[in-house]
């Protein structure tokens, strides 16, 4: 008499999912990577059309103790949802519904696979938008904004994710279904949507997200001044917020970033300037009017060359997809890039900058800088060729060089990208061990079982460290 086949958890995903769970070469190859230079392997990827659906593969999950990662669009840089332990992973690429606009409130509630373009599109003919703009906002999901509390270039006067997000329905990662935060204006209790936001999956799966709507600015106006000296243009950043404004966004691309932009979107960028500033106002007529006027005055003060005010939409548009697509640029001079993230106090500009560029010079590589000048947020471009041999290890250690510059000149780690994999091993510059003794204890009231995207963020085994123990109270077991 034969025995009965135990069932796998490629078994009992089937049963729930059908066949929105894949385990083919081809599947399980494209989504070890996000986009990042850093890959994985998952054991299987299952697309999920709700919260119902969400709760039963991580109860599955549960069962067979096998860890799972949540995955947006994958457009994530910091290796955030590169899978490790062999994981399943659960993609809610179909999960791309609005649900709900309340103009009256101001509010949205959408589904994680909403893109983040997507949304502000669906809003545009009821006046209003989603403020955060990553470059990659044309791809990249709201879900994937509230893992990474992502930013992007209007977050100068706008501010990160975490302020346009008030409530998200939690799959948590013991399959429970809750709701963090709330669209009351003063939530009861502990921020933990607050704690949620920006944790990488580590604390859970978001399946609806209420997003706050932003009005859509009465005048516009977007200005590109350009320097014959980096130091130029970096001084004009601190003396138009001296000036006491704050642009919507306020972006600073060099001469290596303007050329191959320029050569790409042919949008009239000075390709012999040194750097140029982009720079966007937004507001009342008269406000922006008036701030037009003090940059005009800043940029004489600080030797720019021209000043170009967008004479319309199609120009203001083309100045952006400049700056939008820079990074897909880079394939102009070569095939791959590795893009970093730390931000410096705007004091320090020229100072890291320098050193970027010497680290790059030192491992032969192509140093590109566009970034968001305003608040410090670097992300300097490291273009190389994937085919050349030892050329990842190069890469890495001018990566490497920069996080270090970018501490020592007093910066902190990322801006937007988040930690990941890839500064998970750098968190020790930022945090003391009773930090990171506390974030995990923290982590753990979420994930006992540490299924969640593991070995992200925080070192692994630093609860067990030494270091660790001697901040532990007596009788709290590590």
């Amino acid at each position: 008499m034969s025995s009965k086949r135990k069932k796998t958890i490629f078994d009992e995903l089937k049963a729930l999912l059908g066949s929105r769970v894949r385990a083919d070469d081809m599947e399980l190859q494209l989504y070890g990577k996000d986009s990042s230079v850093l890959s994985g392997v998952p054991s299987t990827v299952c697309f999920p059309l709700d919260a119902e659906e969400v709760q039963g593969i991580v109860n599955i999950c549960n069962r067979f103790q096998r860890p799972f990662i949540a995955r947006g669009s994958g457009t994530g840089l910091a290796g955030g949802a590169v899978p490790v332990g062999n994981p399943v992973i659960i993609s809610t690429a179909k999960m791309n519904k609005i649900l709900d606009i309340d103009l009256e409130d101001r509010i949205a509630w959408v589904e994680p696979g909403v893109l983040n373009l997507d949304l502000s599109k669906a809003l545009k003919e009821f006046g209003f938008h989603f403020a955060p703009d990553p470059s990659s906002q044309q791809v990249c999901s709201i879900g994937g904004n509230v893992a990474n509390n992502s930013g992007g270039p209007h977050c100068l006067a706008y501010g990160v994710t975490t302020s346009h997000v008030l409530a998200a329905e939690v799959v948590l990662p013991n399959a429970e279904i809750v709701t963090l935060g709330g669209i009351d204006p003063e939530p009861t209790g502990y921020d933990l949507r607050g704690l949620f936001i920006g944790s990488e999956g580590t604390m859970g799966i978001a399946t609806k997200i209420a997003v706050r709507l932003t009005p859509n600015p009465p005048d516009v106006r977007t200005l590109l001044l350009d320097f014959a000296d980096v130091s130029d243009g970096a001084l004009a950043v601190s003396a138009i917020i001296n000036a006491g404004i704050i642009p919507a966004a306020l972006e600073m691309m060099d001469h290596n970033a303007i050329g191959m932009i320029e050569a790409f979107v042919h949008a009239g960028y000075p390709v012999e300037a040194a750097a140029v500033l982009l720079v966007e106002l937004d507001g009342l007529s008269g406000a922006v009017e008036a701030a037009v006027e003090t940059i005009k005055d800043v940029a004489k003060i600080h030797n720019a060359g021209s000043v170009r005010i967008a004479k319309d939409e199609t120009e203001r548009a083309l100045l952006w997809k400049g700056r939008k697509n820079a990074f897909g640029a880079v394939a102009r001079i070569k095939p791959d890039y590795y893009l970093h993230d730390t931000v410096v106090p705007r004091s320090k500009l020229v100072e890291v900058l320098n050193q970027v560029y010497q680290a790059a010079d030192k491992y032969d590589l192509i140093a590109i800088n566009v970034f968001h000048a305003g608040d410090g947020n670097l992300h300097p471009i490291l273009a190389y060729d994937a085919r050349e041999p030892g050329i990842l290890e190069r890469v890495h250690s001018a990566g490497d060089a920069i996080i270090k510059a970018s501490m020592d000149a007093g910066g902190v780690l990322s801006g937007e990208h988040g930690i990941g994999l890839e500064k998970r091993d750098f968190m020790h510059l930022l945090f003391s061990a009773h930090d990171m003794f506390t974030q995990d204890l923290i982590r753990e009231a979420f994930d006992p079982q540490g299924l969640a995207n593991p070995l992200k963020i925080l070192p692994s085994g630093s609860r067990c460290s030494d270091s660790f123990k001697q901040h532990v109270p007596e009788g709290v077991w590590v």
